[in-house]
């Protein structure tokens, strides 16, 4: 074997090792939800942000702030409400004095989302201007305020939550911002086992202690071992063959034509193999397969594929489309 080789697989197998730890860690709070944490895990490994939708009491915020503590950085929580200002996430310009000269200047005081771990918490609640404050800091990993740039740290993070039940007081996510989650995480309910440790582990005194067991550092050497991981031609092909299947007026196929009105673009199809390349990763593979490519299409799509209003009275759903397109476009053969 070469020693490049040899070496690279070595670090990724103690990289992946401290992955494993992070769960274990997540798993002293958290009882269930594994494909949600595996899919937190894969945005962090993507360079990516995600959207975590859930009815209350599903643990999404404890998920997220227990991520968090687990990881050697920075964390922050937004609690977004219909009276939030962007300089609220931003932050603002402060009057200050030098009291040596008795001059008087503006000093920018840094918001909330100068840090690595962003916790939008039921971001669906605040209107669209301030929503719209993410956008630079999502796309861009900086921030503009009166003419100045400043970059924020990296590996940056933004995991939003929102409630799909409550419609007062809520205003729906442009989607040009939603465009900007690399995952849209949809959590059920626990099953019945599960359900019942939650019960247990939560009406005691006993309380876990989390320990940091994977640092910045390591998550930004992760991101640049995700996009060394090799995908075949045949695997980018499918993937856009997936995306342009999409689109109601590329597409050939039927369903689609019926029930979509946007299809997606692509930057969906970006989001597909970045993250398709970190679940293999995950898996402690060096290779992207087909299952890591249908894994992840239905989180990937289902913000990106917009349904008509037919297919809303119809209950039919962004994910269904998807299902579709997935048994019906060609596989590749090799």
């Amino acid at each position: 074997m070469d020693k490049n080789l040899a070496s690279i697989e070595q670090e990724v197998n103690i990289l992946t090792g401290k992955l494993s730890d992070l769960r274990k860690e997540i798993g002293k709070i958290i009882t269930g939800q594994e494909e949600t944490i595996e899919q937190l895990l894969i945005t962090f490994l993507a360079g990516g942000h995600a959207l975590l939708e859930g009815v209350p009491g599903l643990a999404k915020t404890l998920m997220i702030r227990t991520l968090a503590e687990a990881i050697d950085l920075k964390f922050k929580r937004i609690q977004f409400t219909p009276d939030l200002m962007p300089s609220d996430i931003i932050g603002t310009e402060i009057l200050e004095e030098d009291y040596s000269t008795g001059k008087k200047f503006f000093k920018f005081n840094k918001g909330p989302i100068f840090a690595n771990i962003i916790l939008a918490d039921e971001i669906n609640r605040t209107p669209p201007k301030t929503q719209a404050a993410l956008l630079e800091a999502m796309q861009e990993f900086e921030v503009t305020y009166s003419g100045k740039t400043y970059e924020l740290d990296k590996p940056f993070f933004i995991l939003a939550t929102q409630n799909p039940i409550e419609q007062s007081g809520t205003f729906m996510l442009p989607e040009a911002q939603q465009d900007r989650f690399l995952l849209y995480i949809k959590i059920g309910y626990p099953n019945e086992l599960e359900e019942t440790t939650i019960l247990k582990n939560t009406t005691g005194v006993k309380k876990e202690t989390l320990n940091k067991v994977i640092t910045g550092e390591d998550i930004i050497r992760l991101q640049y071992l995700v996009r060394e991981v090799p995908i075949s031609d045949e695997l980018v092909t499918y993937v856009s063959r997936l995306i342009r299947a999409t689109r109601p007026e590329t597409t050939k196929n039927t369903y689609v034509k019926d029930w979509v009105s946007w299809g997606a673009g692509p930057r969906a199809g970006q989001a597909m193999i970045l993250t398709a390349k970190a679940r293999a990763l995950i898996k402690g593979r060096l290779s992207v397969t087909l299952e890591d490519i249908k894994h992840v299409a239905i989180p990937v799509l289902r913000h990106r594929t917009i349904v008509n209003f037919r297919a809303e009275s119809e209950n039919i759903t962004a994910d269904d489309v998807t299902r579709q397109l997935l048994k019906e476009i060609t596989v590749p053969k090799n």
